[in-house]
C-alpha cells in the first residue's frame, strides 16, 4: 500500500511540473494536433511534454523500479508492481484557450489499483489528493477536507461532462441527454476539474466516455476520498477508461446508471 513517503514524493511530482507549466499558460506557445487532421482536433504544447519530461526523470531517478505510464511518451515496464500513471495536462483544449478548468494527473498505480491521486492546478495553487479513504484540497486559503454533498436524486443533481457531443458516440449523446433531462441542472467543459468540482459538494454527477487510464485513475482516490463513487456505466471498474460516471451520493448514482447502463 502506499505510504506517506509515496504521497510526498507524489506532491514532489506534481511541485515539479508546475513549475514547467506555469510560464507557458496564457503564453503564445505552439500547439500541435496530435490527431494529423485524421480525427477530432487533439492538441499538445510544450507544456504537456515538458511537464511529462519531468515527472519521468524524478521517477527513474528516485524510484527506478517503478513503472511510468503517461500520455505524451510510451510507457516505461517496471518491476516493483508499482506503475505511475501520469496526464501532465489533463484539459490541454481549456489550457491553449486561457481557461483554469485544467491540472496535472498523477497517481500510483499498486497490483491494478490507483492507491494514492493527486489532481494539481498549478496556476490556481489548487492541489486535490487522495487515498481513496480521505481526501484534501490545499491552496492559499489553507487545506480543507473533502467531502461530496448529499443528492438524493436527479431532480436534485447538477450533472458535468467535458463536451456534450464530442466525446460521445450517437448512442451515448441519447443516454446523456436522458439523464440531463432529469436533472436539475448541467455544466459543460471542466476536464478533470470537474471532480474536483465533485469532491468539494458542489456537483453530483460527472460522467464521461473515451478517457484512457491516464484521464481517471488519479481522480478515483480523491473521489473515493470524499465519499463518492467512480465506476463506469454499468457499475463496473473504470481504472482502464472507457465510459465513466463519478458521483457523490449513492442514490444519484444509482439513478444515473439506471439511465446510461439501459
Amino acid at each position: 500500500m502506499a505510504s506517506k513517503d509515496d504521497l510526498a514524493f507524489a506532491n514532489a511530482l506534481a511541485d515539479a511540473a508546475g513549475e514547467v507549466i506555469r510560464p507557458c499558460f496564457r503564453r503564445r506557445i505552439a500547439v500541435v494536433d496530435k490527431s494529423g487532421g485524421e480525427a477530432m482536433f487533439d492538441p499538445v504544447t510544450e507544456a504537456d511534454r515538458r511537464a511529462e519530461e519531468v515527472i519521468r526523470l524524478l521517477i527513474a531517478r528516485e524510484r527506478p523500479d517503478d513503472g511510468v505510464l503517461g500520455e505524451e511518451f510510451p510507457e516505461t515496464k517496471g518491476t516493483s508492481g508499482r506503475t505511475w500513471v501520469i496526464d501532465p495536462v489533463d484539459g490541454t483544449r481549456a489550457f491553449i484557450t486561457g481557461n483554469t478548468q485544467w491540472g496535472t494527473l498523477i497517481a500510483l498505480n499498486e497490483a491494478g489499483i490507483p492507491t494514492i491521486g493527486i489532481l494539481d492546478q498549478p496556476v490556481l495553487r489548487e492541489r486535490f489528493t487522495g487515498n481513496g479513504d480521505a481526501a484534501e484540497m490545499r491552496s492559499p486559503a489553507g487545506t480543507q477536507k473533502l467531502e461530496t454533498r448529499a443528492c438524493a436524486g436527479l431532480s436534485e443533481a447538477v450533472v458535468m461532462t467535458t463536451h456534450p457531443w464530442n466525446y460521445f458516440d450517437v448512442s451515448e449523446q441519447a443516454a446523456f441527454r436522458r439523464l440531463v433531462d432529469g436533472c436539475l441542472l448541467s455544466r459543460f467543459g471542466g476536464d478533470c476539474y470537474a471532480y474536483g468540482l465533485l469532491a468539494m459538494g458542489f456537483v453530483d454527477l460527472v460522467v464521461e466516455a473515451r478517457l484512457k487510464p491516464w484521464d481517471i485513475q488519479a481522480l478515483i482516490p480523491i473521489v473515493q476520498g470524499a465519499g463518492g463513487i467512480v465506476t463506469d456505466w454499468r457499475g463496473g471498474p473504470c481504472t482502464d477508461g472507457g465510459r465513466v460516471i463519478a458521483a457523490g451520493d449513492a442514490r444519484a448514482h444509482a439513478a444515473a446508471l439506471k439511465i446510461l447502463a439501459g
